[in-house]
């Protein structure tokens, strides 16, 4: 007798609360995000104008970077425990605190105040870095890769919008940028409104006597989270390291300043273009040969820059340099979030980003001294070029030896 009981068809999962709040996180990435293209814009230059010395005119930069990655630690915290909505508020409070503060110590000729400005821009920084895990907090497991993919795709449109708001606001005021600033101050209060439209439900907290997950050396001890971390904090710190040391390299290989304008705007549509069609690269292919291509990318980057210092070469190893951040970086991301319990989430998240932003920091301080390696400026853009080649041999191999180990050997 033939059996015609119908095959049973598994639901579709049904990801129509994650698609509104990737809206939102979207909304909040080109609205909020704004302000971070704008800052690093102006930041140096407003550094250089009050600054001491010439010399520490990056500074301000460093320390909103620094400011980032000491607030990831308290932020994941506080948001596991309160909830996103609070969190993502506390960071547009934070970053219209810091730009309030920029713009009086430009308007006193004070740097240390411009400094404390700096660093509470910092936590605005930090709660942007945790959109892209909140997209991630009501999607399904087959959904999670594309709604990180769009929310950092949100930056693009930041990254298309701040340079302008730089046009339009640098000289507003009497003061050069405090104009600048003022407008940020202006962006955070009226974005947080943003976050009203917010619907991730806040943790459930652990009953008493129950498992609140792993601790943060367990939780390293995990091949799969120790591997994205590495990968995420080689993609990001070494696409910082070249980025940031680009304009001197192109002014001082005697082109303009629009130059090295230009071939940093195409650089961050770079950064952020691919992110629309990342997530399904990584639903199809997954997250580690996404990770793998990105690794591949940077490498290219640095070999087209090691060849030459023409305009042409500075562009196509910049775009390259950005692709590759957005495959290394949301492949690592993506390979964090399947890594974890929902009831780890801020201790994993934290960590990750406390550690990225670490080495973010330093590359960011160390683009600088590379620089000013040997006699003139070519000695300096290959000594940073080549500093790259180790920290990707050890993503790398750290990618190879995961996708060598057992999968029983993995923790599920």
């Amino acid at each position: 007798m033939t059996d015609t009981t119908p095959d049973i068809v598994a639901p579709a999962p049904d990801d129509r609360r994650a698609r509104r709040n990737v809206a939102v996180l979207v909304a909040a990435q080109a609205i909020l995000g704004a302000q971070m293209p704008l800052i690093f814009t102006v930041g140096g230059l407003a550094g250089l104008m009050i600054a001491p010395s010439p010399a520490l005119a990056t500074i301000p930069i460093s320390l909103i970077v620094f400011g980032s990655m000491t607030t990831a630690p308290w932020l994941s915290a506080l948001m596991q425990r309160f909830g996103r909505r609070l969190g993502f508020v506390v960071g547009a409070m934070g970053g219209a605190a810091g730009a309030a503060a920029s713009a009086w110590g430009l308007w006193i000729d004070s740097f240390a105040v411009f400094l404390i400005g700096s660093y509470l821009t910092g936590i605005y920084m930090s709660a942007q870095g945790f959109y892209r895990f909140a997209a991630t907090d009501t999607a399904s497991q087959t959904f999670r890769p594309k709604a990180i993919s769009y929310v950092m795709a949100g930056g693009l449109l930041s990254a298309l919008l701040g340079p302008q708001l730089v046009k339009f606001s640098v000289d507003a005021t009497v003061i050069p940028f405090v104009g600048s600033y003022l407008f940020v101050v202006l962006i955070n209060l009226v974005g947080a409104w943003l976050f009203v439209f917010l619907d991730v439900p806040r943790p459930v907290p652990p009953k008493p006597g129950t498992t609140q997950g792993r601790s943060r050396r367990a939780l390293l001890r995990d091949p799969r989270i120790a591997v994205a971390v590495i990968c995420g904090m080689v993609s990001y710190a070494l696409m910082n390291l070249m980025m940031t040391s680009t304009p001197l390299a192109v002014v001082g290989c005697g082109f303009s300043t629009g130059n090295a304008a230009d071939i940093v705007s195409a650089h961050v549509i770079a950064m952020y273009a691919p992110s629309f069609v990342t997530g399904h690269l990584i639903a199809r292919f997954g997250a580690m040969r996404i990770v793998a291509l990105g690794l591949a990318l940077l490498a290219a980057a640095g070999a087209v820059a090691l060849s030459g210092v023409e305009l042409t070469q500075f562009f196509v190893s910049l775009v390259l340099l950005g692709i590759g951040w957005n495959f290394g970086f949301i492949g690592a991301t993506a390979m964090l979030t399947q890594a974890h319990s929902p009831e780890e989430r801020g201790r994993v998240q934290g960590m990750n980003d406390f550690l990225v932003f670490g080495c973010v920091t330093f590359a960011s301080l160390s683009s600088g001294l590379m620089m000013s390696f040997g006699d003139d400026v070519q000695t300096g853009w290959t000594a940073v070029n080549l500093a790259m080649l180790p920290f990707l041999m050890l993503a790398g191999a750290a990618l190879i030896w995961l996708a060598l180990r057992p999968k029983d050997a993995i923790p599920a």
